[in-house]
């Protein structure tokens, strides 16, 4: 009877059970997952996401000894970069992903960034534009052209065109304007004068402001080279207006720089007869059977460009031969090594060119300067490690040179219809002074601001908006007295009311389960073991049923009165009762932390700084609505940011959310003006009468009531869903304390087998007892 239990015990134990590492020959593969985040519904990134399937598959299908699988798992960032900071996070921390592909834009390469050097996790980009300020990120890792070379050739160009000077046109956004500053020193250094420049960005009336600004350039500038660097809709736009003025004649030369051939995707609304003798820089492809054949597979898909695609299969391959050879070594700390491992690999991809990583960067520095015919582009030069290859005459008429004007970033689109709660504080503050009021919108960066603030006197008096006093941009203008509340602060996710289950929440479902089917478990192998020694374990069956269930059970408050006679019980109890101490202390602390209300200190080295979440936006509603999503799928545990921006979210969600802590480690908004001026001072004066008439929080009290009429969704079935998180987000699980389980399993299987050795050595002798009886 007791052999058929202790059997029975060991099955119970043990169904589960695999093995953890596949012998060379079992034909079982390891699974190495890496993340792919980008905007599905792009061009882009379907190109990536079936290029990405498609060279792996290819690959695996080569080298089908290989002993791992890199298997993608793609995520739809919709071209939000708060979206994709999540959706990385969430692979992250939950998948447990080993790299991730993604970063379509600037500003999301600097957030992913952020998390890669966080996580030391490798975030690989193939079409964020490089900067200055991803190079002291480790683990982010650009596929980019070399911008240095493209500024040479290009410059190279120029010169062989017999043009000192150039017009520079380009894109009114960060990540246009930063990418461009690699070209632009390289003129000055090259003795290559800016006669003019000019900015674009979208906007309702562009085509009026670019053929203005085109006018302007015209009649300022006698120069014929025109450098454009901006994305396809706006150059599309830009070139029908420049020939309306007759500016894409012979003697006109248009340039453009390779980002912007990147975009190129030729559709029946690009002005294809605008672009007619257009010369554009872009990344070399060679062209071999390899590439025509995989492009192909790509394209027939998508039915676009070939570029992205095959930078994506050199990047897959690149990563599979790294995680394989990873696995040779048994490395134990894959996300570093992997990174480590990818720099000493050097591939030939599709165009038979070594790919290889150079510090942080697989860097393309060969370049086809093209020349554009109808719709498809024509070779005219090739320009390779510093000088060209290859070319075909480019002629143009000659330029003077004229001052170098390097940016000019604000937009005056004629009068601008302006409202919010900061043009509402800066209309009621300058009211008793009759000023008539011109708002121009503006779209860069503050601190940009502060310094054209500074430069421009003649054109710019004041700057109103959500504008943080800073230090340095003090040493530019004079700020006002802060009108808004000083400090960051937490927001968090409301605790809901407790109910009478509420002792059960530190564990989730599966770990009280399991610890009850151990505290049974441990009452039985002492009861087998110590029945046959311990009278305290004997008796009817009704009574060794009860001592079973009540000594498994008294474990959990270390009541146990039982006296053990053997030291394989007294081992396995040992044992347990460690278990059992890091369940009861685990339950204790969480369930503390969890149902009392602790005040978070805040932490500037925190993910989302005041900068960050001020450069996503929050003033937006998308992005109002996004970082509600992020508390409700528990990606993000609480929000730090400047308190006005917190108010904002409570506006929307005041049922949800609660601010836990602030703290004035920042000096709140004021508006800017020029240094000396005396409306600085008055302002301030105005905006503390307001402060202590109470006009100041009337004003804000409107405009954040005004939230809750918005009705951006139910805030009832917000609560919920970000309650039903939080709650299940603080639980411990079986899968986090499965490790104290395995040390229980362990022991009682190992009790188990000395029990059986000891019944089977018993039945032994009494066996041969029986046989000595019966012969004598």
């Amino acid at each position: 009877m007791e052999i058929l239990i202790s059997l029975l015990v060991c099955l119970l134990l043990f169904p589960t059970i695999k093995p953890g590492v596949a012998d060379q020959n079992d034909g079982v593969t390891v699974d190495v997952r890496v993340g792919l985040v980008v905007d599905l519904g792009s061009t882009e990134g379907n190109i990536l996401e079936t290029s990405f399937a498609l060279a792996l598959s290819d690959f695996y299908r080569i080298n089908n000894e290989y002993q791992t699988r890199v298997s993608v798992l793609a995520r739809d960032s919709q071209g939000d970069p708060l979206l994709a900071y999540s959706a990385v996070t969430n692979l992250i921390k939950n998948a447990k992903v080993e790299a991730i592909i993604g970063a379509q834009s600037l500003q999301e390469a600097k957030l992913l960034a952020v998390v890669s050097k966080k996580a030391k996790v490798p975030v690989i980009s193939l079409i964020a534009p490089d900067s200055l300020s991803l190079n002291r990120y480790d683990h982010f890792i650009q596929t980019t052209h070399d911008q240095t070379s493209e500024a040479k050739g290009i410059t190279s160009v120029i010169h062989d065109l017999n043009r000192t000077s150039v017009v520079v046109i380009y894109e009114d956004a960060d990540d246009w304007r930063e990418s461009l500053q690699t070209l632009v020193e390289h003129f000055q250094d090259e003795r290559i004068s800016i006669d003019g420049t000019a900015s674009f960005s979208e906007s309702p009336s562009g085509e009026n402001h670019m053929m203005n600004q085109l006018r302007k350039l015209n009649k300022v500038s006698r120069a014929a080279v025109f450098v454009v660097h901006m994305s396809e809709n706006l150059v599309s736009r830009l070139l029908q207006c420049a020939e309306k003025l007759g500016l894409m004649g012979r003697g006109h030369v248009w340039l453009l720089t390779a980002r912007s051939m990147h975009h190129f995707h030729f559709s029946d609304h690009f002005a294809t007869r605008s672009m007619q003798g257009v010369i554009g820089f872009t990344s070399y492809v060679p062209v071999s059977s390899e590439t025509m054949n995989f492009t192909s597979r790509v394209t027939n898909a998508l039915m676009e460009t070939k570029r992205y695609s095959v930078w994506a299969h050199g990047v897959a391959c690149i990563l599979a031969t790294a995680v394989e050879k990873m696995s040779l070594k048994k490395s134990e700390n894959v996300s570093s090594n992997l990174l480590e491992t990818m720099r000493q690999i050097s591939y030939k991809g599709l165009s038979h060119c070594d790919i290889q990583m150079v510090g942080n960067k697989f860097l393309l520095g060969r370049f086809e300067i093209v020349d554009m015919v109808g719709t498809m582009e024509r070779r005219i030069g090739l320009w390779s490690c510093d000088k060209f290859c290859e070319r075909r005459d480019v002629t143009a008429s000659s330029p003077n040179d004229l001052e170098i004007q390097r940016h000019r970033l604000l937009e005056e689109n004629g009068l601008y219809t302006a409202s919010g709660f900061c043009i509402e504080v800066f209309k009621t503050c300058i009211a008793p002074f009759n000023y008539q009021l011109e708002f121009i919108p503006y779209n860069g960066s503050y601190n940009n601001l502060a310094y054209l603030l500074s430069t421009q006197s003649d054109k710019y008096d004041a700057a109103v908006g959500d504008i943080t006093i800073t230090s340095n941009r003090s040493l530019y203008v004079d700020f006002t007295l802060p009108f808004t509340d000083i400090g960051i602060g937490i927001l968090t996710v409301k605790k809901r009311s407790q109910g009478m289950w509420t002792f059960f929440d530190p564990f989730d479902r599966s770990l009280w389960l399991a610890s009850g089917a151990f505290f049974i478990l441990t009452g039985v192998v002492v009861w087998l073991v110590e029945r046959s020694v311990n009278p305290e374990f004997q008796g009817s069956w009704g009574q060794q049923l009860c001592i079973m269930l009540w000594f498994g059970f008294s474990t959990i408050v270390f009541a146990q009165r039982e006296k053990l006679e053997k030291m394989s019980s007294r081992f396995l109890v040992i044992v347990w009762l460690f278990v059992v101490l890091i369940l009861t202390s685990s339950y204790s602390a969480n369930l503390t932390s969890t149902k009392t209300i602790s005040r978070i200190q805040l932490n500037h080295q925190a993910v989302f700084t005041s900068t960050t979440l001020n450069n996503m936006k929050l003033g937006s509603i998308n992005a109002v609505e996004a970082y509600a999503q992020g508390l409700r799928d528990g990606t993000l545990s609480h929000v730090i940011n400047e308190i006005p921006y917190l108010n904002l979210l409570l506006g929307y969600y005041p049922d949800a959310f609660v601010m836990t802590d602030r703290e004035t480690s920042t000096n709140g908004f004021g508006f800017m003006f020029q240094k000396g001026s005396g409306l600085a001072t008055n302002v301030s004066r105005e905006i503390a009468k307001l402060r202590s008439l109470g006009t100041l929080k009337d004003i804000e009290q409107r405009w954040f009531q005004k939230l809750d009429s918005l009705n951006v969704r139910s805030n009832a079935d917000d609560v919920a869903s970000l309650n039903d998180v939080d709650e299940s987000s603080n639980r411990f699980s079986f899968r986090e304390l499965r490790g104290l389980f395995i040390i229980a399993g362990v022991a009682h299987a190992l009790v188990i087998a000395l029990h059986l050795v000891h019944i089977r050595q018993d039945i032994l002798i009494k066996l041969q007892s029986f046989y000595l009886l019966v012969k004598k």
